[in-house]
């Protein structure tokens, strides 16, 4: 195992971790908010914008699921027809499924990053970002954060949470085809 591909391991880890945390917070938010909407006879009130958190604490989750799967093989596949293969063609097909999975993460990556910067109080002459909202042409002379309903939480803070789950998966996928094909 290379180092790049131990790091890349490591951090796929840590982050699905951090997702797992999230859903169990996001469980126990549910639940205080299902007693709160029983009790509210009872002085108990649900808990003030859980839809919210939990539309983008799923979304946080998911991303930072993908690349741990990724990195311990762990999406689906059909080996009805691989597994009468010669080990030969057996890795040609996993290398060119990782990189079509590559693809695919690179282009989810690539409209999160639009979103974002859709969503986003765009600054064009930010020195790390300002080639994004310039590129997409969708920074304007105005700002408008949106944000959700009910808590007013911005609503780019789950693409930005998306996109970082998004962009290691990418890597990810890039960083396994390469190891099937040494």
């Amino acid at each position: 195992m290379t180092r790049l591909t131990e790091v890349l391991t490591s951090l796929s880890r840590a982050l699905a971790l951090l997702g797992g945390v999230v859903l169990v917070a996001l469980a126990l938010m549910t639940l205080a908010s299902i007693i709160g909407r029983a009790g509210v006879g009872l002085g108990l009130r649900p808990v003030r914008g859980d839809f919210e958190l939990v539309q983008i604490g799923c979304a946080i989750a998911v991303f930072s699921f993908l690349p741990w799967c990724q990195m311990r093989r762990g999406h689906v596949t059909v080996d009805v027809l691989a597994d009468r293969l010669p080990l030969a063609a057996r890795r040609v097909l996993t290398v060119v499924g990782d990189l079509t999975l590559a693809g695919f993460a690179a282009v989810i990556a690539r409209q999160l990053a639009l979103g974002l910067a859709e969503k986003f109080c765009a600054d064009t002459a930010d020195p790390v970002f300002g080639w994004l909202w310039r590129s997409t042409g969708m920074a304007e002379d105005y700002c408008w954060v949106e944000a959700t309903y009910e808590l007013g939480l911005p609503v780019w803070w789950g693409y930005a949470a998306g996109l970082a789950g998004a962009g290691l998966f990418t890597l990810a996928a890039l960083v396994t085809a390469w190891e099937a094909a040494r």
